[in-house]
């Protein structure tokens, strides 16, 4: 599991899901840049977090790719101890480096599995989980959240971030192509990730009521909010270069579920060279809201 830092569902494919034939050496960077680049809303989240859970010995970050958000959680947090759990050894290693370099060693350690089984190898129960979009590729989501509910420690509690909007970053017209492009990605990201959850192991459909599936899994609902990120044009290039890494992956994702006109806007929208490309373009913005259900293990 690796977390994903681009699109409302997180599911295209650089995240949360078991697929042995990425190289997750290679996704690693880039996985980093997204989730740095998102780090605004992240410490937003935390703060809340913080007000939510004081005072967590032991935070547990379940699908938590090359550790960004376990780190700042160390920071945040700075009397606990953080676990990176992903089923991504290369990503692992990349958060435990990450965690000495920021000074953070002494209160941080990795432990690689699959979610949710791997849960079983922690030491002692968990006062804080934190599952960001990798609950979704786990085929039954239920029995998933059950599993991590029976890891808190009594009065633990667990932080599922799933849902939100869909990302922005371009205008409605843009000057090329027909208009509303980003709304018709929108929904082919809808097929294309129904798609992959029908596909999972055991997959079965649930209705997405979080709160509802926390309070089956024995857990009490405390609160939902969302977390803002927003990028005003004229973009960084930090921010320009997520906008490419996304629109390639769409592209590329499945070429023939897009229109003709559409992957030629796509093609003009990433070619380095063309003035009306993301790499120019004095328009583009990033836009995205992250929603986190929050919920307690009865004492």
């Amino acid at each position: 599991m690796a977390h994903d830092h681009h699109q409302h569902h997180g599911h295209h494919e650089a995240h949360g899901h078991t697929h042995t034939d990425l190289d997750w050496a290679e996704q690693g960077p880039m996985l980093e840049a997204q989730a740095e680049l998102y780090t605004p809303a992240y410490e937003q989240a935390l703060a809340w977090l913080a007000e939510e859970v004081p005072a967590p010995k032991l935070i547990v970050d379940a699908g938590s790719g090359p550790g960004v958000v376990a780190c700042l959680f160390a920071q945040a947090f700075p009397q606990a101890h953080v676990v990176a759990v992903d089923g991504a050894g290369p990503l692992l290693e990349r958060a435990r480096e990450r965690a000495e370099q920021q000074g953070l060693g002494d209160r941080f350690s990795i432990l690689t599995g699959e979610l949710p089984d791997v849960l079983g190898k922690l030491d002692r129960p968990v006062d804080l989980l934190w599952a960001s979009r990798s609950l979704h590729h786990l085929g039954d989501q239920q029995a998933a959240l059950t599993a991590f509910g029976e890891h808190l420690a009594p009065g633990g509690t667990l932080a599922l971030l799933e849902g939100g909007l869909p990302a922005r970053f371009l205008p409605r017209y843009i000057g090329i192509g027909r208009p509303g492009l980003q709304s018709r990605l929108t929904a082919l990201e809808e097929e294309w990730f129904a798609r992959m959850r029908a596909g999972l192991p055991g997959a079965v459909p649930e209705t997405e009521d979080w709160p509802a599936l926390l309070t089956a899994a024995g857990l009490r609902p405390t609160r939902t909010r969302s977390f803002l990120l927003d990028l005003p044009a004229p973009a960084t290039d930090q921010a320009r270069a997520h906008v490419a890494t996304t629109l390639t992956r769409l592209r590329d994702a499945a070429p023939d579920d897009l229109t003709p006109e559409d992957r030629t806007t796509l093609d003009r929208l990433l070619d380095p060279t063309d003035p009306a490309s993301v790499h120019h373009r004095p328009d583009v913005f990033l836009l995205d809201a992250y929603t986190i259900h929050t919920a307690v293990r009865p004492a």
